[in-house]
C-alpha cells in the first residue's frame, strides 16, 4: 500500500509537468482532463494512502501491521484463532449446555474464548475501542461458514440479545448489533434490533455464579415486537456465552410470546464452561 502512495503522487506531478499548468489552454484538452480527473478521482484515494502511511492498520487481534491484502485480523491470527466448527458438526458441546431448558434447532460459536487471549482482544476492541467493524468481520466470516453448513437455511429472521438504554447511551452502540447485521447480509434476511428490550440495567457478572447470573438476568429482559417473530424461525446472536444465564432469559422470552423456533449463534464461548 505504501507503495501505491509514492506511485499516486508520481502520476499527480506528471501530470502537472505535462505542461505548464499556467500555459494549459483549450489545445491540450487532453492533459487538462488528466490533471484534473487525478485532482478529483484520486483526492479520496491519495488520502487513505496517506493515513494508512503514517497510521498503518493493525490486526485487531495481536496489534501487528496488516498488509495490503489483509483486513482487521491478520493471516497469522486467523490460522491461529481457537474455532469451535460447531456449525459443522451435528453434535458438539453448546447442544448440551441447553439441553432440558431450552430446545435450539441449530447452535453455534464462532470461537473458545479464555482471559488474555486474541479472542478477548477482539471483543474488547469491539465492546469498548469502537471498533464495529470487528463484528462485521466476524459476522461476515461465521455466517459464510454457517450457510455453507446448511444447518441454518431454515432461519427466517435475526435477533441480537438488546443491550440496556443507559449503556447504550455510554458505548454509544449494542456491540452485538454490527455481527448479528452481517450474518443477515449473508443469509439475505432481516435483522431486527427491536424486538427485545432490556429494562433492567445489570451490573456486571463477571464474578457471579451460574446460579447467581441467572437471578439477576431473569427478568431483565422483555419483549417490544412480538407481531415481528411470532411463527417464526428466530436466530438469537449475542457475543460471547459465559454461563448461558442472558440466551436462557431472552430466549424463554421469545419463545413464551410466540416464535416458533429458535436457533443460537455467538462471537465465542467461554472455554471454562467444559471444565
Amino acid at each position: 500500500m505504501r507503495n501505491n502512495v509514492f506511485k499516486m503522487i508520481v502520476l499527480v506531478i506528471h501530470a502537472t509537468k505535462i505542461e505548464n499548468p499556467k500555459k494549459l489552454n483549450g489545445e491540450n484538452p487532453k492533459n487538462i482532463r488528466l490533471f484534473l480527473n487525478l485532482l478529483t478521482l484520486n483526492a479520496m484515494t491519495l488520502l487513505n494512502y496517506l493515513i494508512d502511511l503514517f497510521f498503518p492498520p493493525q490486526c485487531q487481534a495481536c496489534k501487528s501491521i496488516l498488509t495490503d491484502n489483509e483486513f482487521q485480523i491478520c493471516v497469522a491470527c486467523r490460522h491461529q484463532l481457537p474455532v469451535t466448527n460447531y456449525h459443522f458438526q451435528q453434535d458438539h458441546p453448546l447442544n448440551h449446555l441447553f439441553f432440558g431448558r431450552i430446545h435450539f434447532v441449530a447452535s453455534t460459536s464462532l470461537f473458545y474464548f479464555q482471559k488474555h487471549s486474541r479472542v478477548q482482544t477482539l471483543l474488547h476492541n469491539l465492546k469498548y475501542n469502537q471498533q464495529k467493524s470487528v463484528g462485521t468481520t466476524l459476522g461476515l466470516w461465521l455466517g459464510t461458514e454457517m450457510k455453507i453448513s446448511k444447518r441454518f437455511d431454515k432461519i427466517d429472521i435475526i435477533v441480537p440479545v438488546p443491550t440496556h438504554k443507559r449503556r447504550l447511551k455510554k458505548r454509544g452502540y449494542n456491540q452485538v448489533l454490527p455481527f448479528a447485521m452481517a450474518i443477515a447480509k449473508v443469509f439475505d434476511i432481516p435483522c431486527v434490533d427491536t424486538v427485545l428490550i432490556k429494562i433492567k440495567h445489570a451490573k456486571t457478572q463477571v464474578f457471579q455464579t451460574k446460579e447467581e447470573r441467572w437471578n439477576s438476568v431473569v427478568h431483565n429482559f422483555q419483549m417490544a415486537k412480538s407481531e415481528v417473530v411470532f411463527g417464526k424461525h428466530v436466530l438469537l446472536v449475542d457475543d460471547l456465552i459465559t454461563t448461558g444465564a442472558t440466551i436462557e432469559a431472552c430466549s424463554k422470552v421469545l419463545l413464551d410470546t410466540g416464535v416458533k423456533h429458535l436457533s443460537l449463534a455467538t462471537i465465542a464461548i467461554a472455554s471454562s464452561m467444559f471444565r
